[in-house]
């Protein structure tokens, strides 16, 4: 019986390569984003925790350099907060191009086993063809012998 071999064997191979690339990408892309919304929302409780400490120091004896300190400190923090939220939106690109990169791989990988399923098909047809063209031989051959005898 004849084998299967499919011609573009090697491009469906390397499909499958860049499928696992994109995968990988996709999933370096998403552990980024984790660790900047993590680290936006560590920032965010440093922020909280200066605003508290704002309110005891202006409830307790006035220490206006201490005061001073803590709405820099809020103020650094606040500017460090946009900048990791402009981090976190370049995070999200990067995820959904990663995203769609992965999409248009798996689609092209899926593409071209959609083709090898087909010319698969096709090569069982022939062989079908082949078979059922050696049966009727056989039983020609069979049936016109045993006229001769």
């Amino acid at each position: 019986m004849a084998k299967f071999t499919y011609k573009m064997q090697n491009i469906l191979d390397v499909k499958y390569k860049l499928e696992t690339q994109a995968k990988t990408s996709f999933s370096l892309a998403a552990h980024k984003l984790n660790q900047e919304e993590e680290k936006l929302d560590g920032l965010n409780r440093r922020k909280r925790e200066y605003e508290l400490q704002a309110r005891e120091l202006v409830t307790d004896k006035l220490d206006f350099q201490e005061i001073k300190m803590n709405r820099i400190a809020i103020e650094n923090m606040k500017g460090a907060i946009r900048n990791q939220v402009v981090a976190v939106h370049v995070a999200e690109r990067n995820l959904e191009s990663a995203r769609q990169r992965l999409q248009d791989v798996m689609t092209e990988r899926k593409t071209h086993e959609i083709l090898r399923e087909k010319a698969f098909d096709e090569f069982k047809k022939e062989l079908e063809k082949e078979e059922s063209k050696a049966v009727d031989e056989l039983v020609s051959f069979t049936h016109n012998h045993a006229q001769e005898e």
